[in-house]
């Protein structure tokens, strides 16, 4: 007989697809990668298994990545296994092959995404000829074993998903074709002066870029303005109070070009200000006041962006982290449902499930939560509202919930997330927190003029959903200090007057736009269709954004590896790598690339395909010669500077004194008035492929030398660290610039045999276990240089006798090689923030090479005042060392 197979997204859904089928079909045999009974064989990918990819002749290998060789637009995508999940994929393909296996169930997730990855797994099994096996779909909004087994009684056919499919294959390829043409012509494009500068582009990470360069366009153009409040103190019979000045004329300034520092409370003179305060002084005051009930709701579920920007505020989590600790907390302990999610509500057959999941919870043994629980449960606060219960509001996946599992054996980072997705589980159900708000009026009339003084008060008369969070959640909403609207105010009778105890005029700064943190991030890539003007495009955006949930911390982390941006603290910073790519983009003329409307766009036409009214033909078109035009447009670019927003250095030329400026490839010496074509001076902004910063070229410049310095590459692609130096040069009567290795590098490529005959070993490799020996600016094994015992050398190990301005005495790599790092060392000083830090180094086994570890400390941002204060834990060499030499490549 012949049998159906079913084919998951995920191992957990197979399970759930076999439990609820066994009732109807029959029980299921469990083997080692499925499930099988008389009628079905189920089984499942882990995500993608497979991905696209150019056939072989047209796929540009990294060496020849110039511009003959480009635009790169196959006829067709072959496919190749991701390398990861090769067995899993095989273990599906077997299944899908059998002889008895006459139809095909998709089951992955409902969605874009699910059917694609079906769609590929598919295709690759077939592989030359098709499996020409029917296909029907399993289209699931909720995983109860009722909705599983509805779903399979209302399989939708593969002509109905035929579109969607289209869809998903078009997305997937453009995205290919845009990132792969756009990253080779931006590289091609700054590689002309040899080397190779990688220069990475992509539909959603340029954009995401683009917000992080234009909001520290935003705070370098920012000048700073002084202002002035006007803070008083009143006393009444019961005692004093505080208020602020204000003027209740004020109107918000509106319209392109409004100032928006403009506040009704703020002063832009000193002297106004103080008028003010001396006249209001000493004088009686009119009380009006007006006391209203608020309510507010608690938050909703968890999506997995909006988990990563709480764990990211509360915590520091990065997005990357959180999502692994989610994933964690779902694979490894099942105690979350699925983390890589947009959607922040639950199927509407799920009350049963989750009164099911409030009772476990209420007889777990973390009785901080299990409390919360049994309210719940006894006062009947679990009840089928829209706001949690919504099929329109759930797309693949609902909203992250804990499971009916309690889990044991956390780590603190996993117990930290799973109280934050269990308090906000908790918290959604309970009752809103009702307040009182009072807004008080005090009028001082004095000198001819009747002055106002606002003071705003907010009392918590039912905690409501905050009980779930105690006193953290109080303060949090109330921030109960003097002068703040969580306050709580005195008193005052109908009809008194007040007198006016104190009055201040306090002077201020305006403050430049905050950085973007993770958290913000998240939720400007979330929110990008607010920033496309077209309505239609941005109706498309609504639901999107920039990425999805599962790929956002990818998306940042990749931002982060290729040196577009960096961390301090929590903030993120872009470099001069970023800024010279948005020039790059201004100036060729495709700013398309960074912009959101890129992805308004193409969502509109994929949703217009999904509906059946655009072909996938006309789309691929429409990319192909997108593609073509942005490949043309650097290809044909022929000046020699891109026009941009340029810096001048405060070091003069070293060859004539003349004033040195930057250009898009140079810095370049511009005459003693900085308008003329100079003595012939410059240097590269871009040697070995990174770019310098501001800051470090001004260095370079007064110093005639830097580093060592991290993240060059050669010109096949790999990266090295080198440092660099101004060398004069009699044959051009003028400064150049040099790649210094030191002096072992150059007995390395000589050939010279090294003699450590009679020195002292300093220990054993890490490595290899050879002797290791300080040699030139590097301590090296043994086995690490042409030795006359062997001229051929077949280890790696080498750490540098100065690092970041650090020097690593002979005894301190003693100690590293004895017992894996070094004492804390306090003279690093940081290439990117030139600024002075502690820490160990340490030997990384996982890396194969030294990096740094830093001391446990308390966070530079700890939880607040209210929530238990515990030290955060020493960091983890997988999120927080930083490789302190590599060797040079």
């Amino acid at each position: 007989m012949s049998k159906t197979l079913v084919i998951a997204e995920k191992p957990s859904v197979a399970q759930d697809i076999v439990r609820a089928l066994t009732p109807v079909a029959g029980k299921f045999e469990k083997h080692e990668d499925h499930f099988e009974n008389d009628q079905y064989v189920v089984t499942s990918a882990v995500g993608h298994l497979v991905e696209i990819a150019a056939p072989e002749a047209y796929d540009v290998k990294r060496g020849k990545w110039s511009f003959a060789h480009l635009p790169v637009i196959p006829p067709h995508f072959d496919l190749k296994p991701i390398d990861k999940t090769k067995s899993r994929l095989s273990a599906v393909v077997k299944q899908a092959k059998r002889k008895d296996v006459g139809a095909l169930v998709n089951a992955c997730d409902a969605g874009r995404e699910g059917e694609l990855i079906f769609r590929l797994i598919e295709q690759y099994a077939g592989g030359a000829k098709p499996l020409n096996k029917p296909v029907q779909r399993l289209w699931l909004q909720s995983m109860t074993p009722q909705a599983i087994r509805d779903g399979f009684e209302q399989l939708r056919s593969d002509e109905q998903m035929r579109p969607l499919a289209d869809a998903a294959r078009s997305r997937s390829e453009a995205d290919w074709l845009v990132g792969i043409n756009g990253t080779r012509a931006m590289t091609a494009f700054n590689s002309r002066d040899g080397g190779f500068f990688l220069t990475t582009v992509g539909r959603v990470q340029t954009p995401t870029l683009a917000v992080v360069v234009e909001r520290e366009e935003k705070i370098r153009a920012f000048k700073s303005r002084d202002y002035w409040e006007i803070h008083a103190v009143f006393g009444a019979q019961a005692g004093q109070y505080p208020g602020k000045w204000f003027d209740p004329a004020f109107k918000k300034p509106s319209g392109d070009g409004a100032d928006a520092e403009l506040k009704a409370d703020r002063l832009w003179t000193e002297r106004d200000a103080q008028a003010i305060a001396q006249a209001v002084r000493g004088q009686p005051g009119t009380v009006t006041e007006e006391s209203k009930p608020t309510t507010q709701a608690s938050g909703l579920l968890y999506d997995l962006t909006s988990l990563q920007r709480e764990a990211n505020g509360r915590f520091g989590f990065s997005a990357k982290t959180t999502l692994a600790l989610a994933q964690s907390l779902y694979e490894k302990h099942k105690a979350l449902t699925y983390p890589r999610t947009d959607s922040r509500a639950l199927p509407e057959d799920y009350l049963p499930t989750v009164r099911q999941t409030m009772e476990m919870l209420a007889a777990s043994p973390l009785h901080h939560l299990s409390q919360h629980a049994r309210t719940a449960l006894d006062n009947g606060y679990i009840k089928p509202t829209k706001r949690v219960f919504d099929n329109s509001k759930v797309s693949d996946h609902f909203a992250i919930i804990p499971t009916l599992q309690a889990p044991s054996g956390l780590s603190e980072a996993e117990q930290k997330l799973y109280d934050l997705v269990v308090r906000r589980f908790l918290a959604v159900f309970f009752p809103s927190a009702e307040f009182m708000v009072t807004t008080r009026i005090t009028k001082v009339a004095a000198a001819g003029a009747t002055h106002h003084f606002k003071t705003e008060g907010k009392v918590l008369v039912k905690p409501g959903w905050m009980a779930v969070y105690g006193k953290e959640a109080a303060e949090d909403v109330e921030d109960a200090k003097a002068g703040d609207k969580g306050q709580n105010l005195v008193a005052v009778q109908p009809g008194e007057t007040v007198r006016t105890d104190e009055a201040t005029a306090k002077g201020l700064k305006t403050r430049p736009p905050a950085r973007y943190s993770e958290a913000t991030l998240l939720g400007a890539m979330e929110g990008a269709g607010k920033m496309v003007d077209d309505e239609e495009l941005r109706s498309a955006m609504q639901e999107k954004g920039l990425g999805t949930p599962a790929t956002r911390a990818a998306i940042i982390e990749g931002l982060l590896t290729e040196k577009y941006m960096l961390r301090e603290g929590r903030e993120l910073i872009p470099t001069a790598k970023a800024f010279q790519l948005m020039t790059l983009l201004r100036g060729l003329g495709v700013e398309e690339l960074s912009k959101p409307e890129l992805t308004g766009e193409w969502e509109h036409k994929l949703s217009q395909m999904e509906r059946g009214q655009l072909s996938r033909e006309a789309f691929m078109r429409e990319i192909a010669a997108m593609t073509e035009h942005i490949v043309k447009k650097a290809k044909e670019y022929d000046r020699d500077t891109v026009p941009g927003n340029y810096a001048t250095l405060a070091t003069p030329c070293p060859n004539c004194g003349g004033v040195v400026k930057e250009n898009y490839r140079r810095y370049a010496c511009t005459g003693a008035d900085g308008k003329s074509d100079g003595c012939g001076f410059s240097f590269g902004k871009s040697p070995g492929g990174r770019t310098f910063e501001i800051d470090e070229a001004d260095a370079f410049l007064a110093a005639k030398h830097i580093g060592p310095l991290e993240g060059f590459r050669s010109k096949a692609g790999w990266p090295f660290v080198a440092e660099l130096a101004l060398k004069f040069s009699d044959e051009d009567k003028n400064w150049k610039l040099e790649f210094d290795f030191g002096d072992d590098k150059k007995e390395e490529e000589t050939g010279e045999l090294v003699d450590f005959a009679g020195r002292d070993s300093l220990g054993p490799c890490p490595k290899c276990g050879s002797p290791v020996h300080a040699h030139g600016a590097n301590y090296v094994c043994s086995k690490a240089v042409p030795t006359v015992g062997q001229p051929t050398p077949s280890c790696d190990f080498k750490s540098g006798t100065t690092i970041l301005q650090q020097d690593i005495a002979p005894e301190q790599m003693q100690k590293l090689l004895s017992t894996g790092k070094t004492d804390l060392l306090d003279k690093f000083v940081s290439n990117k923030t030139r600024r002075a830090f502690k820490a160990f180094l340490a030997w990384d086994p996982g890396a194969g090479k030294v990096g740094f570890e830093f001391e446990p400390r308390e966070s530079k941002y700890p939880p607040r005042k209210t929530a238990a204060a515990k030290k955060a834990p020493a960091k983890k060499a997988a999120t927080r060392k930083t490789p302190a030499r590599k060797t040079a490549g």
